[in-house]
């Protein structure tokens, strides 16, 4: 009993510190979006997206508020710049990293350490960045909508694309036309497993079960570092194989 009651304990602790990491990402993002476009949702579609992922987080209310006062200068606090870090994971993957700080240097050494004592080494600018495109993704659970009547939603809204695997049913848009398709789809009743504007590789890098360990290990410390926003890789992992338990 003593154990099972620490395994929970731990688990409990876990899913509390990603709360609590993918809150202050969003708080972030949220900053930066009103910065760029103002605070008001219904004319600014980049915070409009950011916050519709913030609710699928169940992010407090509270906190969105906070963050848009913060985005608007009201509520004082660090100013914020974004940055991209561009470099290559062991096996030749190209990795990006989007990096959101109030201090560059602190950033960029702590993203060359990563890179450095984890088998891989940053690239100069523009070196992986055209190997991907900024896009929109929304994914849902195939069994629970209709392929057919989610498809003519989402192209009359403006999606570029939508591919049935796996078991889900995904979604690609313009980054421009994110949050128009995500209202349409979801005015329309469907219910998402997830929504965000990313990195999509234009090719995946197919690597063995030694090296996907180091790749992911790589990734991971990346993603545990508090100014690193979003990472992504053309790594395309063996079967099998689970990137999060590395």
């Amino acid at each position: 009993m003593g154990r099972a009651f620490e395994y929970r304990k731990a688990a409990k602790l876990k899913r509390w510190g990603h709360m609590a990491k993918t809150f202050t990402r969003l708080g972030k993002q949220i900053a930066i979006a009103v910065k760029a476009g103002g605070p008001d949702p219904d004319t600014n579609s980049t915070l409009r997206g950011v916050i519709a992922t913030c609710k699928r987080e169940n992010m407090p209310k509270d906190n969105i508020e906070r963050a848009i006062k913060k985005g608007t200068g009201e509520d004082g606090g660090a100013a914020y710049e974004e940055y991209l870090y561009e470099g290559y994971a062991p096996g030749g993957v190209a990795v990006l990293v989007e990096v959101l700080t109030d201090n560059h240097n602190r950033a960029a050494a702590d993203v060359r350490n990563i890179f450095n004592k984890s088998g891989g080494n940053l690239g100069v600018s523009g070196s992986v960045a055209r190997m991907f495109q900024r896009k929109g993704t929304i994914e849902f659970d195939a069994e629970k909508v209709s392929e057919d009547e989610l498809m003519e939603v989402a192209l009359e809204a403006g999606a570029d694309d939508i591919v049935n695997e796996d078991g889900s049913i995904t979604v690609t848009t313009a980054a421009d036309a994110f949050a128009t398709v995500a209202d349409a789809l979801a005015e329309k009743g469907f219910e998402s497993l997830s929504g965000e504007v990313g990195m999509i590789p234009d090719m995946y890098t197919a690597v063995d079960a030694d090296t996907a360990s180091k790749i992911a290990k790589l990734i991971n410390r990346l993603e545990d570092n508090d100014d690193v926003q979003n990472v992504y890789s053309n790594v395309e992992y063996p079967d099998g194989f689970d990137p999060d338990a590395e």
